[in-house]
């Protein structure tokens, strides 16, 4: 019988990827995002390559929208196998400086980065440690890894994921549900990022070393820590 992915915040970059390797491999795709037309529009192209899948519109950092988007794709696809959260920020959600973060500034990136996968996991460990099976698998950037100020607010939201997500692993080991987290330090192919930065290229510093990498290529990456299993997080792109 299928499998299903369901794929949490979908853009054009790392969801899509995700979705390819995965459906390559059987998997059917929920497709959760905020805009039910772009939801639509992802999913048709997925269709369209021969993967079953359908749009799931919900806003991902509203508890009641996430456990009312498990009930749909539950009744539509059955039980969710594998939950990839790949929400991200907006560009205009990003401040000057570390100098600048405040409270106000750090509601987005903590909504999107800690409180949105908690609320996933919340919603879908407890049924995959039931039927003692399941992945719950989440993205990470460079601004966590490597002083970044000028995404100063976002490297705070996804430091405090990592924390959260490095105890989960723990407390879920030995349940049959694996925790991954896929660390990213490029700018993904395909992306809206890629697009912003392509058509404005002095919103980066001059001097920082940009690292592409298609989104194919990275969802080889999730399809391997899924399928091995033998690390909690996994580097990409990273420049020393």
């Amino acid at each position: 019988m299928s499998k299903t992915i369901a794929i949490f915040g979908f853009g054009p970059g790392l969801g899509m990827g995700t979705a390819r390797r995965f459906g390559r491999e059987g998997f059917r795709v929920a497709v959760i995002g905020r805009d039910p037309d772009k939801a639509r529009r992802h999913a048709d192209e997925l269709i369209a390559d021969g993967i079953e899948a359908a749009p799931f519109p919900a806003d991902v950092t509203a508890a009641a929208q996430i456990e009312d988007v498990i009930a749909r794709i539950e009744t539509s696809f059955g039980p969710i196998d594998v939950a990839m959260h790949g929400a991200a920020g907006e560009m205009v959600n990003r401040i000057p400086s570390t100098l600048d973060v405040d409270i106000p500034s750090l509601g987005i990136p903590f909504a999107l980065k800690l409180h949105s996968p908690i609320l996933m996991t919340r919603a879908l460990a407890a049924g995959m440690v039931e039927r003692g099976d399941g992945a719950l698998l989440f993205s990470s950037g460079a601004s966590e890894r490597h002083p970044l100020p000028y995404l100063s607010n976002f490297g705070i939201a996804l430091a405090a994921q990592r924390g959260y997500l490095r105890q989960l692993e723990v407390e879920l080991r030995g349940t049959g549900v694996y925790v991954g987290l896929l660390n990213i330090g490029v700018l993904i192919g395909g992306s809206k990022a890629e697009r912003i930065v392509d058509e404005h290229p002095e919103l980066v510093p001059a001097e920082l070393e940009i690292v592409r990498m298609g989104n194919d290529e990275l969802g080889d990456c999730y399809w391997r820590m899924y399928t091995e299993r033998d690390t909690g997080e996994l580097d990409v792109g990273f420049v020393d």
